[in-house]
């Protein structure tokens, strides 16, 4: 009798013992800030995203992202913010916003059936202007026009696929993984700017691996076994968060270009 009752026990632990090795699938949307806050360094040019063409190419992007059948879906705002805003959108009453987060996170985790949506953003410095100070004073000014050009080409190259296509072609450019590999040779280039004690390059660098570290510890630390979880962010993150999510035990990248539509 008791060896019938260990068995029975150890056949209800099963399906607990297989959910906990299930890996947590996620997938990093690299996007374009739609609403033109102009806060970057080098900025998209956005159309009206409420437009009723932009609407229908990003409810083509939604439905084809709602495939992946998401049980989390975590955006680029603060939690607090995110939990105020995603309960007025379901209720209705959130005034017409053409961000990214509403327009993205928002619509599919709706789609998705989702209770919430997780704002996974942290704060952190971004100190340029020392590199820039730096750079000037030591004749490195060249090297920073040189980043700066590529990165104006890259941003360039949105702007016209977004005026000649969809913003689901845009999405599918900016998560090609070749591509988000070489966004971060800019990052990289900035370890050139210093000497000796003098190292604002690097410590531009280190602060933005501390803000994307954050981000991250955000995403792992929400994530439960068996998770299939979208996060919804600037382009410009994307190589670390794909490089931590990859380097994570227990955790599996998925291409967004899997799915994202042409």
């Amino acid at each position: 009798m008791l060896r019938e009752a260990f068995v029975l026990a150890a056949l209800a632990f099963l399906p607990m013992a297989a959910l906990a090795d299930e890996p947590v699938s996620v997938m990093i949307v690299g996007g374009f800030h739609m609403n033109n806050p102009g806060q970057d360094l080098h900025n998209v040019r956005a159309d009206d995203m409420l437009a009723p063409k932009r609407q229908g190419e990003i409810a083509a992007v939604t439905g084809a992202l709602a495939k992946f059948k998401p049980t989390m879906v975590a955006a680029e705002w603060p939690s607090d913010l995110v939990n105020q805003r995603y309960d007025a959108y379901l209720k209705g009453t959130l005034a017409p916003s053409r961000n990214e987060v509403v327009q993205l996170g928002f619509r599919l985790a709706k789609e998705a059936g989702l209770a919430r949506v997780d704002g996974i953003d942290a704060d952190g410095d971004f100190p340029y202007d020392a590199v820039m100070a730096y750079a000037k004073a030591h004749g490195r000014d060249g090297l920073l026009a040189e980043a700066n050009a590529q990165v104006e080409t890259a941003v360039k190259m949105q702007d016209d696929l977004l005026a000649k296509g969809s913003v689901g072609g845009v999405l599918r450019y900016l998560n090609d993984p070749g591509r988000v590999a070489g966004d971060n040779g800019f990052y990289r280039l900035m370890l050139k700017v210093g000497g000796g004690s003098e190292q604002p390059g690097a410590e531009l660098l280190t602060q933005w691996y501390r803000r994307n570290f954050l981000i991250c510890a955000n995403l792992v630390q929400r994530a439960k076994p068996g998770d299939r979880v979208v996060v919804f962010y600037g382009s410009g993150h994307g190589f670390l968060l794909r490089q931590c999510v990859s380097e994570m035990p227990g955790f599996k990248l998925i291409e967004a270009n899997d799915y994202l539509p042409q």
